[in-house]
């Protein structure tokens, strides 16, 4: 009879550890489509913070330039001594500029650059607004009638999008440029030269998908870093969930939107 009841028991609790985990997703799920449509709404019908969208966009940039070139850099050097040998064996080192470039426009530069940019603004964005909530900072400006979305939120996820492609595209050069390195490790080669063979298999749809994409992975930081920075909790504990959060979320959404580009350019 024991066992029956501490079975029965067990069933009821693994049930209603379902139960609340459901509610708590639906709830969650809620909470993000009121989250877009608030900043929907506000987008077309307020004027954008110029200054503050200015502001956000240097503070994108002047954060993420060092990291990304030095990480370019590297890129193009690994890509480069990894690619050689097998190209030596085959008599085709001339193909080495142009699959290195290929390789690094196409998903090495937009992928590394949203990544490090995850972790580089979007728990930047997580902690602040995460720390204004904490300090009724966000409750001030609603009860002042300042509306927090229209300053707060739009502004940063604008400049994330605007930034991260320009960012893609200083991470491409720079990995060209840390690949023309690893090239003259072993043999000799100009940088004009390089740079010609390189573009020579560079083609308009290897360029073209991969900064849409990267205009997406801006948008996908922004939002998931204000989400949840401006829905953390009370607790000063919660500014580090915010950002941890952030950047674990937005991580594993780039992976879904790269996923999802990269089919949709395989049937161009």
């Amino acid at each position: 009879m024991s066992k029956k009841i501490l079975s029965y028991s067990h069933n009821k609790s693994f049930f209603s550890a379902i139960k609340e985990k459901s509610i708590s997703f639906f709830i969650n799920v809620a909470n993000v489509m009121d989250y877009l449509k608030n900043i929907t709404r506000n987008l077309f019908s307020n004027t954008l913070e110029f200054q503050e969208f200015l502001k956000q966009c240097y503070q994108i940039g002047n954060k993420s330039v060092g990291l990304i070139s030095i990480t370019g850099i590297i890129i193009g050097l690994v890509l480069t001594i990894q690619s050689r040998p097998p190209l030596v064996d085959f008599g085709a080192v001339a193909m080495l500029p142009g699959m290195v470039a290929v390789s690094i426009i196409r998903e090495m530069g937009p992928v590394i650059t949203a990544l490090i940019c995850a972790g580089k603004i979007g728990s930047s964005m997580g902690a602040e607004l995460g720390s204004m909530r904490v300090t009724e900072q966000i409750d001030a400006m609603e009860v002042s009638n300042t509306n927090p979305v229209n300053f707060l939120i739009i502004p940063r996820v604008l400049a994330a999008t605007v930034m991260i492609p320009i960012l893609t595209l200083y991470a491409d050069a720079i990995g060209i440029f840390g690949s023309w390195l690893g090239v003259n490790i072993k043999d000799d080669v100009s940088l004009k030269l390089f740079i010609t063979q390189a573009f020579k298999s560079v083609e308009f749809i290897d360029i073209v998908p991969a900064l849409i994409k990267s205009f997406f992975f801006g948008a996908v930081i922004g939002l998931v870093g204000c989400y949840k920075g401006y829905n953390a909790g009370r607790g000063t504990e919660s500014v580090g969930i915010a950002a941890n959060s952030a950047v674990v979320t937005a991580s594993l959404l780039l992976i879904i939107v790269d996923l999802i580009a990269v089919q949709i350019t395989d049937l161009l």
